[in-house]
């Protein structure tokens, strides 16, 4: 029998456990984020405000899941007075890269590859906004210890993720009043639950402490949120 997909809203259609970044979530990708991730724009705004401490000449500043490249341009506008320095965008999904090849970001290299085969060069910034938490939970920790070994002494890791709770009533609260946030973003109980279902097994979010645990492993000691609404943070770690 074949099984239909359902609406995750924006014109997505998805399949249980199914969840990928194709063509039709490309094409759609910026209008349903912002209306998914609280603050998502915001976001942007802290990390390029974040850039002006650690991007200086002949630096290099990688996105890892640059999605569209709209972190990239900003970024590349924001810091076009500064000598030299060098953007890259890295993501597996080729419908992403060609997204973000269109944007024809200055001083910018897109590259389509896994994480964790792509040569990341030394690096004085490196963003991860919303990325790690896609990437297999046994992987993870070697994606930061890369990480890590890739930045320069001073240079510092953007990592925005989603985070579970530290305990089961706190998870429920958080889980509602984010279900709340997407009821007034007119998403119907159904997308919601659609778009639920097609992340199992795709999306698994660590708490706050597991993802600090993540970067202490790693060799990470000055660590601090930058952000935090619900169950979406963002943390700032200096080698």
């Amino acid at each position: 029998m074949k099984i239909k997909k359902k609406s995750a809203g924006d014109g997505i259609k998805v399949s249980n456990a199914g969840w990928v970044f194709d063509k039709k979530v490309a094409k759609n990708f910026e209008k349903h984020v912002s209306k998914s991730v609280p603050f998502y724009n915001e976001g942007h705004q802290i990390i390029c405000e974040l850039s002006d401490f650690f991007l200086k000449k002949n630096s290099n500043c990688y996105d890892l899941g640059c999605s569209t490249g709209t972190l990239l341009k900003k970024l590349s506008e924001r810091n076009s007075l500064k000598k030299n320095i060098k953007f890259f965008g890295i993501d597996v999904e080729a419908p992403m890269v060609k997204k973000a090849k269109a944007k024809k970001i200055k001083n910018c290299k897109i590259f389509n590859n896994d994480l964790l085969k792509q040569k990341i060069k030394n690096s004085d910034l490196i963003i991860a906004y919303y990325t790690v938490q896609f990437v297999n939970p046994r992987s993870r920790q070697k994606l930061i210890n890369k990480i890590y070994k890739s930045l320069n002494w001073g240079g510092a890791l953007l990592l925005f993720e989603k985070v579970r709770a530290p305990d089961a009533r706190f998870q429920d609260i958080i889980s509602l009043m984010y279900n709340e946030f997407k009821l007034k973003n007119l998403y119907s109980p159904n997308d919601i639950i659609s778009k639920s279902r097609s992340l199992k097994g795709v999306l698994e979010p660590f708490s706050t402490q597991g993802n600090l645990d993540l970067l202490k492993r790693a060799g990470f000691k000055d660590v601090i949120t930058v952000m935090k609404h619900l169950c979406f943070e963002g943390f700032l770690a200096i080698k």
